[in-house]
């Protein structure tokens, strides 16, 4: 068995340089790679291209990669609560790819795969179909989407084994499992690690050969975006 495991952040993010392109797991900011994020911010890594969901809240998230003007591109599906990522983008700072939500979910699916390309009918006759192949599939106009290319691929799980297993907790499985072994590297950071043979193999969503470095995260925060409660009674 090929153990996975690294010491902590800064070994796992080893071989990260200027001008990557990088997937974060994530959706608003439940289940994001809160560490990994972090010690690239700490880095100074610059003109990064991001493929994430969204890009946070100005503070947190990839809000601090904005903050400090690290991100060159976001391929995203929407701008979200970051006031900072819509002011970059309307200025032209920020060079920014929407990509309708499902068809990004698909690109990273098509790269773990090993699939170069797919149809796909979202966007047909929109601005996201100009310059890309159409084709028809039994009367129905079809787009081609290439799979995602990246270097790294930064995930968070709730718990993993030092083999690279991962299992999602909640909601936190959404773009991360997809995000696994999709790019050339996949980072994990994860909650709780345990020994290899620990986890029950009926619970793994997603298998250790798609990760290439595990470590356990620290300090996370666990924001919530818009909090809605009920008023006292």
């Amino acid at each position: 068995m090929i153990l996975k495991k690294v010491a902590g952040v800064e070994e796992a993010l080893q071989g990260v340089k200027n001008g990557m392109t990088f997937m974060l797991g994530g959706f608003g900011l439940c289940g994001i790679p809160e560490n990994a994020i972090s010690q690239l911010v700490k880095l100074g890594i610059t003109d990064i291209t991001c493929i994430s969901n969204n890009a946070g809240v100005d503070d947190f998230g990839l809000g601090l990669l904005l903050q400090k003007h690290q991100i060159k591109k976001m391929i995203s599906s929407y701008v979200g609560e970051n006031d900072e990522f819509e002011r970059q983008m309307l200025s032209g700072e920020l060079e920014v790819e929407l990509t309708p939500q499902g068809t990004l979910a698909e690109k990273c699916r098509a790269a773990q795969a090993g699939f170069p390309a797919f149809y796909t009918p979202a966007g047909y006759g929109t601005e996201v179909a100009m310059g890309k192949e159409t084709r028809e599939f039994n009367g129905k106009m079809y787009v081609l989407e290439e799979a995602f290319k990246a270097d790294f691929s930064f995930v968070k799980a709730w718990k993993g084994d030092e083999a690279g297993n991962l299992i999602f907790k909640g909601t936190a499985r959404n773009f991360n499992p997809c995000m696994c072994g999709a790019a050339k590297i996949t980072v994990a950071e994860v909650e709780e690690l345990v020994p290899a043979g620990e986890l029950d193999p009926n619970q793994i969503h997603v298998p250790g050969i798609f990760v290439q470095r595990i470590f356990q995260g620290k300090a996370y925060e666990k924001r919530i975006e818009q909090r809605t409660v009920r008023k006292r009674s």
